[in-house]
C-alpha cells in the first residue's frame, strides 16, 4: 500500500486559542471599562492565572522533581489552554509523574466539565501524584491509576477526546498504536519532548506523519516540544 507523501512537522502559533479563553495577544492593550461601570478589584492571582496557593503547590512539585520528569511551566499552561479551548471532556494522561501536568490539565477541565485519567508506573510517584491532585482540589475530576499503562489502558472504559503522552520515549509508538483506535474523531493526541528528545522516538514521529487520519504539527512553548495530532472526523 502506498503511504501519503510525508509532510514536514511544522511549528504553529495559537493566538486564536488565547482569544477563546478571553485572553489577548502579547502587546495588546486592554479594553477600557465602559463609562460608569463599577471598578472592582480582581481577585489575587499568581502568574498563569492560578491562585497563589495553587501556584505555591506547583512550584513545590517542581522543586521536588529531581528527575526533571515534570513538564515546564510554559508547557503546563499550554496544556490547560488547549484542553479548555478544545472543550475536552475525556482526557487520558500516560505518564503522570508527580502530578504537575495533571493539575494544569485539570484546570482546563474545570472550564469544560470533563474528567482526567492519569496513569503512573512508579508506585512512589503515583502516591505523590494522588496526594498532589488532592491538595490542588481536583480529586473529584482526576482519577489516578498506578501501574503499567500497557496493562491498565485496556481496562479503561470508553473513548478519549484528548490524550497526553509523556512516558518512556522509546515506547511512544506502542502507546500511540494502543490508544489511537480509541481516540474520538476530532480528538487530539499530544506527545511531550518531541524536540529535545526527538532522536529517541523517530518511529513514533514517522507514525503520526504517515497516518492518513491525522493532521500533525509541533509547538515548542519551552524548547521541549509537544506534537499535536488532530484526528480527522
Amino acid at each position: 500500500m502506498l503511504l501519503p507523501q510525508r509532510l514536514p512537522t511544522q511549528a504553529i502559533v495559537v493566538p486564536a486559542l488565547l482569544l477563546a479563553l478571553g485572553g489577548a495577544p502579547c502587546g495588546a492593550q486592554p479594553r477600557p471599562a465602559p463609562a460608569g461601570s463599577p471598578s472592582a478589584a480582581p481577585p489575587a492571582r499568581a502568574p498563569g492565572n492560578v491562585t497563589p496557593a495553587l501556584a505555591r503547590l506547583l512550584e513545590e512539585i517542581r522543586d521536588k522533581d529531581t528527575g526533571q520528569l515534570a513538564v515546564s511551566k510554559e508547557d503546563g499552561r499550554f496544556l490547560r489552554l488547549l484542553v479548555a479551548s478544545s472543550r475536552a471532556k475525556r482526557v487520558l494522561e500516560i505518564g503522570g509523574a508527580s502530578g504537575y501536568s495533571a493539575i494544569w490539565i485539570a484546570l482546563g477541565l474545570r472550564e469544560t466539565g470533563g474528567r482526567l485519567v492519569t496513569i503512573e508506573y512508579d508506585p512512589g510517584r503515583a502516591r505523590a501524584l494522588a496526594a498532589n491532585v488532592a491538595r490542588a482540589g481536583f480529586s473529584d475530576i482526576v482519577q489516578v491509576v498506578p501501574g503499567d499503562a500497557f496493562k491498565e489502558i485496556p481496562k479503561l472504559a470508553g473513548r478519549f477526546d484528548f490524550v497526553f503522552l509523556d512516558a518512556w520515549k522509546k515506547d511512544y509508538r506502542r502507546f500511540f498504536e494502543l490508544v489511537y483506535p480509541r481516540l474520538d474523531p476530532g480528538g487530539l493526541f499530544l506527545a511531550h519532548n518531541v524536540v529535545n528528545k526527538r532522536a529517541e522516538m523517530g518511529d513514533f514521529l514517522d507514525a503520526i506523519e504517515q497516518q492518513p487520519g491525522l493532521v500533525s504539527a509541533t509547538v515548542s512553548p519551552s524548547g521541549e516540544g509537544i506534537s499535536i495530532s488532530w484526528r480527522r472526523p
